[in-house]
């Protein structure tokens, strides 16, 4: 079996206040949605968090699968740490 490593990883991200409200409406329909697989490991969270979390998941996506340089301004900061796994 293959050995995983784990690693810790923060973003300090920057975003528009449309992209809030785009992320707030997204939040709302999911309420109506409550077997989707967007709530597995979302219990107990609040509505800011749910709604920064999937900010967060779609400039994290663009920077990923988008060529038009929005997740590069984006993501002001990155810092990273080992937490298991050796090297």
């Amino acid at each position: 079996m293959m050995k995983m490593h784990t690693v810790e990883t923060t973003f300090k991200l920057s975003y528009t206040d449309e992209q809030y409200v785009q992320a707030k409406r997204f939040v709302e329909d999911m309420k109506k949605h409550k077997n989707r697989i967007f709530w597995i490991g979302k219990e107990g969270k609040s509505d800011d968090e749910l709604i920064l979390g999937h900010l967060a998941h779609r400039i994290l996506s663009g920077f990923y699968n988008a060529y038009d340089g929005y997740g590069s301004s984006a993501i002001l900061d990155m810092m990273n740490s080992k937490i298991n796994g050796g090297n």
